[in-house]
């Protein structure tokens, strides 16, 4: 009789546990944020500093100092690893700052950022591939003129002449990921 109930008690517990456990595994994840979503599908590939001189009438004025970020879809970074990434942005930054001349130093109030980071953006996806590069983010441009340059040699640390800000940026800050 004593094995009779056990075995009772045994198939409830059993049952109430197989019950739970479908229950829980066909109850819908719980929903993402769309831009959390987004956002766990790139990766940040930090940029080096990069230095684009400023040329007039075959001389160096000055030079940009720069460093961009990007954005990337984490199923192209296989691409992309296999690709000299910074000698490419080098190579876009060269034909943007040097080429079209896009930065006016005499009015930096008119350079359009926007229009700056869209141009980098079309200029990698088409030499990396469509939809590699999501979103462009400038940390710093700056410039420091030639005769700067020379002052500065001369002078001490705490007397420096200060690069002109085109654009203040933030950091950089890598999207949450998925245990990587």
């Amino acid at each position: 009789m004593v094995k009779l109930i056990l075995t009772g008690l045994w198939v409830c517990v059993v049952t109430l546990g197989a019950v739970y456990f479908s229950v829980q595994a066909a109850a819908p994840p719980p929903p993402l944020d769309e831009e959390a979503q987004r956002l766990a599908n790139m990766q940040v590939v930090k940029g080096e500093a990069i230095n684009v001189p400023l040329l007039s009438n075959g001389t160096v004025k000055g030079y940009f100092i720069t460093r961009i970020s990007f954005l990337m879809a984490k199923e192209k970074m296989h691409v992309v690893a296999q690709m000299p990434l910074t000698e490419m942005m080098t190579d876009e930054l060269y034909t943007l700052l040097v080429g079209n001349k896009m930065i006016d130093l005499d009015n930096t109030k008119a350079f359009q950022l926007e229009a700056f980071k869209q141009q980098i953006k079309d200029g990698l996806n088409q030499k990396i591939g469509e939809g590699a590069v999501t979103e462009v983010m400038v940390e710093q441009i700056d410039y420091l003129g030639k005769d700067d340059i020379r002052e500065n040699t001369s002078r001490s640390a705490k007397n420096q002449v200060a690069p002109t800000k085109i654009v203040e940026g933030t950091p950089v800050a890598a999207p949450a990921s998925g245990g990587h």
